[in-house]
């Protein structure tokens, strides 16, 4: 077998966090987006024993460390069927460490993959339940589009789309370290957090001036001095016209939503000597 499945980046809409759970995680509570930049994810039965992975990203481990062999195992894993020696290759073009759920779309592209041709009677509901074994964003990247996520992320609610727009997304050379950013959270000194209820009825609404409104990711409150290119980028963006612009997940990738492709396109244009990973999205619906 050889099929080849889109791995759609993610983008945050909202990120509030609601405080910590007793195993150490924490409670969140987020609008996410899929967007139209995306890695390739290709997969085929292995000349070798094992799952092995490729990518056009050398870096990246090619063990079972990675979290598309981790996604591979988990499926085999949990619907009972023999492991299956495999080669899985990944065209990368979503930034690593960015905020944008690289790794775990990857992840959740093999899963669909596999639950088509080896468990096709399989829900989307069991799927993203394998999904949540293998990291807290797999699920919402099995079902991408618009969707509310709760918990550590897996209690996923769809939500109406985002109405057309342009999204210019900017991804410095920084890496923002998740576990550094989460132990500078205290929730109750959090200044503000976003309005995720009127960010739903924006989208209920098909309000794109209520949604760009409410862009907000309570990660931006405890950002240290040192990601301040992530704030220069925000000002970029407003200056260039961005009806909104904020942080993804941890960051330190930054995006705007734009309505007129012309304005996006210049400030893609305005980005893009300063920072080559600079992309124009637009935004994916949830999968089939």
């Amino acid at each position: 077998m050889t099929y080849t499945e889109p791995a759609w980046a993610k983008l945050n809409l909202t990120l509030d966090i609601l405080g910590k759970r007793p195993d150490g995680y924490h409670d969140l509570r987020m609008v996410m987006q899929s967007v139209s930049l995306k890695d390739d994810v290709t997969l085929e039965d292995g000349e070798h024993p094992g799952i092995h992975v490729t990518s056009n990203f050398r870096f990246l481990p090619s063990d079972g460390t990675n979290i598309a062999a981790k996604a591979a195992t988990r499926f085999f894993e949990e619907t009972g069927l023999p492991p299956r020696d495999l080669a899985i290759h990944i065209r990368k073009e979503i930034p690593v460490c960015a905020g944008m759920a690289g790794g775990s779309s990857d992840g959740a592209a093999v899963l669909r993959i596999l639950g088509r041709a080896c468990r096709p009677e399989l829900s989307r509901e069991e799927l993203e339940a394998i999904a949540a074994g293998v990291g807290s964003d797999v699920p919402y990247c099995v079902r991408c589009g618009t969707a509310l996520a709760e918990g550590r992320g897996e209690r996923l609610r769809d939500l109406p789309p985002l109405p057309p727009c342009f999204l210019v997304v900017c991804k410095p050379p920084l890496a923002v370290s998740t576990p550094e950013l989460f132990s500078q959270v205290r929730v109750q000194r959090l200044r503000c957090h976003p309005d995720t209820a009127g960010m739903v009825s924006a989208l209920e609404a098909g309000d794109l001036e209520g949604i760009a409104h409410r862009l907000y990711n309570v990660f931006e409150d405890v950002l240290p001095r040192k990601y301040a290119q992530v704030f220069d980028i925000k000002r970029s963006l407003l200056d260039s016209g961005a009806m909104a612009a904020s942080m993804t997940g941890s960051g330190p990738t930054v995006f705007g939503i734009f309505r007129d492709r012309e304005a996006a396109d210049a400030a893609r244009e305005r980005l893009l000597p300063l920072f080559p990973q600079t992309f124009l999205c637009t935004p994916v619906g949830k999968m089939g």
